[in-house]
């Protein structure tokens, strides 16, 4: 039986993807406490440790440090980079670690989660590759506050907070002071446990994760 393959194309953009997952899984991991000497946009992965029980199977792979499965992946484009062109230096601004920094301080407004237990790595990316290797790591890896407890990237959403519930996150981990003036009722902690419970027993992602518009995952 003969083997129809396709030449290999470092251009594609799934191997470009790849690429860009490899280099940042090479860098080393930093606690999230520690984000003064970031410079530069690109993309990050989040690791936890701590001792919340539905975690442990992803804190599991993560000790002695291993730092093989992230709970969250995300990016930081550059500033105007969402108006589209093309940012001179990938590696100028403050992006990576002003959103790392909403990051940590969405942990320590929550009342069951400490920052001493998240850890991160980071890579510069030029703009253009950013989205890309974001979408690369988030296939790859599937963090759970990325596709089954959603708004962890939230921002306030200032005058739409008439019009939003609490997210997932938020009700799982309440404390953000802009989350405690949503409204409730969209879920509850025992149905977002449900989730992790579905998703940790392998169900497919689409029986557990939840469309969400909200999630303002951008510098």
């Amino acid at each position: 039986m003969t083997v129809k393959t396709s030449p290999y194309n470092p251009l594609d953009k799934i191997n470009l993807g790849k690429s860009v997952a490899q280099a940042l899984l090479a860098q080393a991991v930093v606690a999230l406490a520690e984000t003064a000497e970031l410079q530069g946009a690109g993309v990050y992965a989040i690791y936890y440790v701590g001792p919340f029980p539905a975690y442990e199977p992803i804190v599991t792979p993560n000790r002695n440090d291993e730092f093989w499965r992230p709970i969250y992946v995300g990016k930081a484009i550059p500033k105007g980079g969402r108006k589209g062109g093309i940012t001179a230096d990938a590696s100028k601004g403050t992006a990576l670690r002003d959103r790392l920094r909403q990051h940590a301080a969405s942990i320590e407004q929550a009342n069951n989660l400490e920052l001493q237990d998240f850890y991160y790595r980071c890579l510069m990316v030029d703009d253009i590759w950013i989205p890309l290797g974001e979408n690369m790591l988030i296939e790859t890896f599937k963090p759970i506050w990325n596709i089954v407890i959603d708004g962890f990237g939230n921002k306030d959403p200032g005058n739409r907070r008439a019009t939003q519930y609490r997210s997932s996150w938020d009700v799982l981990h309440p404390g953000r002071a802009f989350a405690e003036k949503l409204a409730g009722g969209g879920t509850t902690p025992e149905e977002a446990l449900r989730k992790l419970e579905r998703y940790f027993a392998g169900l497919p992602i689409s029986s557990v994760s939840i469309p969400n518009d909200e999630d303002e995952d951008d510098a």
